[in-house]
């Protein structure tokens, strides 16, 4: 536990505009449109050598536009070329549906199609997807595998693949799909991979398929800078429940995140907090997609100001402005603690973390 120690940023300036890429004029017009000014630090770095075509490695935070920074490359390929196709893979269904509806935003109008590949999600409407011949396959590495089973997929026409969030992928105990999947694409492809880290195994995967490829360093500090770490001592069940209801109410605790060990413990929660009067909505590996995608979207558009969440249910989660990350289970390892209180204090702002203990 420690006080949030803020470090003041050199705000990054741009090399180029996003005038300044050849991008295709469709994407031009979808960025202004979107209000997008100057571009991140990993977009000005990474956006060019992808239009070139050649492999990537971005070293970045979660959170500083990485979607950005492939995707535009990506759709700029895709619209010059229709006979091309581009594999994403990453760790959870909320950040593969996160990378699907950015590219739908910025690629409005270009009638590419997209198929979606995760689990929790009806697989008929899948296979039918990639009747279809999608440009952009998207989808969860044990998804892809399923289809690749089956035979519902091939990777012999794809031309580029983008692993995001490859640190996630390996601490979830992805490594030997990827490496599945990466055998199956054919031997002249560009690759992008996109890491918060770069550990010695990341790299191991990285010179296994890569060639020559760029690195670019746009790691910040660590997002737990931003967030003034606290513990929060109970006696029991009942006293642990009284005591996070006081926080709750308190002043300054607005959008909050509280993660619990189990499914069944996280519905139980939900239940007692809304009985009180709180507008909660719960995430687990139990909810359909679309229970998750709706609880998801209550809590960004403001409609629950609570979500509760599993460890497995909340990775890959980006949401902005959550004031507040409450363990009111203590989490297994400190990588789950340090996953969980990143959700708070990200772009520049503070955030609290209250873990329960017993005394």
């Amino acid at each position: 536990m420690k006080p949030a120690k803020p470090v003041e940023q050199e705000p990054y300036i741009p090399i180029h505009s996003f005038q300044d890429y050849p991008l295709h004029g469709l994407l031009q017009a979808n960025i202004l449109e979107k209000g997008f000014e100057q571009p991140s630090q990993i977009q000005d770095q990474a956006i060019l050598p992808a239009l070139e075509g050649k492999d990537v490695v971005g070293i970045a935070n979660t959170g500083t536009g990485k979607t950005a920074a492939f995707m535009l490359p990506l759709l700029t390929k895709l619209l010059k070329n229709r006979n091309q196709k581009t594999l994403i893979v990453a760790p959870t269904r909320e950040l593969a549906l996160q990378i699907q509806e950015e590219g739908r935003a910025f690629g409005k109008g270009s009638k590419l199609f997209d198929a979606l590949l995760i689990g929790g999600a009806p697989i008929k409407k899948q296979l039918k997807d990639l009747q279809k011949r999608p440009e952009i396959i998207i989808g969860t590495p044990g998804r892809i595998k399923d289809h690749l089973d089956r035979g519902s997929l091939k990777l012999d026409t794809v031309s580029t693949v983008v692993l995001d969030e490859v640190d996630r992928m390996l601490d979830m105990g992805f490594v030997n799909d990827i490496r599945q999947i990466l055998h199956l694409v054919p031997a002249q492809r560009q690759l992008l991979f996109f890491s918060a880290t770069l550990e010695p195994k990341i790299k191991a995967l990285i010179d296994t398929f890569t060639k020559d490829p760029i690195t670019i360093m746009a790691r910040t500090s660590e997002t737990s800078d931003n967030v003034e770490q606290t513990i929060q001592h109970y006696f029991e069940k009942t006293d642990k429940i009284e005591k996070l209801h006081e926080l709750l109410i308190a002043e300054g605790t607005e959008k909050t995140l509280i993660f619990c060990e189990t499914k069944h413990g996280s519905d139980k929660l939900t239940k007692e907090l809304t009985a009180r009067g709180f507008k909660a909505d719960a995430i687990h590996g139990n909810k359909s997609q679309n229970q998750r995608q709706r609880a998801l979207k209550k809590f960004k558009q403001a409609e629950v100001d609570i979500l509760v969440a599993t460890d497995v249910a909340a990775r890959g989660l980006d949401i902005d402005n959550v004031s507040h990350v409450i363990n009111y289970d203590v989490p297994h390892t400190w990588e789950d603690y340090t996953h969980r209180i990143g959700r708070t204090g990200r772009g520049g702002n503070l955030g609290t973390s209250v873990t329960f203990v017993t005394h």
